[in-house]
């Protein structure tokens, strides 16, 4: 059985930025993040990213610009041992009012087609209640809030406001990625 990982971007595996991320050169991998990637490739997960990259919609950087990004991502992770089976990504801008945008579900969909993959069998790490919520509907197995992000105080305001929690809080992906191990791995 293969299992999957659901992985925000921005927050989680690299810092994130108010001005937005519009080239490789301002990509930032978060300390621990390639290692934690490693392990969770050693560990047998397949790991997806998910991520809403609306500097597309706004006219800030090409779509091949954000193709060089992702292309530099899977090189660094790839050196240290991981692996990124794919990266689905919405391109729109919050009022477009598409399905594929977090928290809509539709990457999730679309990934969970590409892959037959059982949301209900896969969880997802992310750093802002649009994350979490979006695991939540999706109907994922577990949902893990990271704190490395700039979204975290909001995020667990809004959270509490709509009832909903994550199964698991944790500092940073190296955190998460050692709770998954040991919670899901058995």
């Amino acid at each position: 059985m293969n299992r999957y990982l659901f992985i925000d971007r921005d927050g989680v595996i690299n810092r994130d930025r108010p001005s937005y991320i519009t080239c490789w050169e301002e990509f930032e991998f978060l300390p621990g993040s390639l290692e934690a990637l490693a392990r969770l490739t050693t560990a047998g997960f397949s790991i997806i990213i998910i991520t809403n990259q609306s500097a597309i919609g706004r006219k800030m950087m090409p779509p091949a610009e954000l193709e060089r990004i992702f292309a530099g991502m899977r090189r660094s992770v790839e050196a240290k041992g991981g692996y990124i089976l794919d990266i689905f990504h919405c391109p729109h801008l919050p009022g477009d009012e598409c399905d594929c945008r977090k928290p809509g579900t539709g990457l999730i969909r679309k990934a969970s087609g590409k892959y037959a993959i059982n949301p209900a069998e896969t969880g997802f790490i992310g750093d802002s209640a649009k994350d979490i919520l979006c695991a939540r509907a999706a109907g994922c197995a577990f949902a893990v809030l990271v704190e490395s992000g700039s979204h975290t105080a909001e995020a667990k305001t809004e959270l509490i406001a709509q009832g909903i929690w994550p199964d698991h809080v944790a500092k940073d992906l190296a955190a998460a990625a050692n709770w998954i191990i040991s919670n899901q791995t058995r």
